[in-house]
């Protein structure tokens, strides 16, 4: 019986530490929206932005290797 009243509260606890993660989520992805909404407004594209944001985080083999496929896609469809 102890154990079923611990597994219980061990759940309780790690549930409400996932809540919270992600009220935090939230609120951050509140704060990146607003910093996309405050560069659109300062005449950036924003489109352009998250596609840096999200190239930036690649590792400089995957990098190269999605340069090369983008490349070898363009001269295919005679656009390089």
């Amino acid at each position: 019986m102890a154990d079923g009243a611990i597994a219980a509260d061990q759940l309780r606890l790690l549930i409400e530490r996932i809540e919270r993660l992600e009220e935090e989520k939230k609120a951050i992805a509140d704060d990146i929206k607003d910093v996309y909404a405050e560069a659109k407004a300062n005449g950036y594209d924003t489109k352009t932005m998250r596609a840096i944001v999200r190239l930036r985080k690649m590792e400089k083999h995957q990098l190269d290797e999605q340069d090369a496929l983008l490349e070898t896609y363009r001269a295919a469809l005679g656009m390089a």
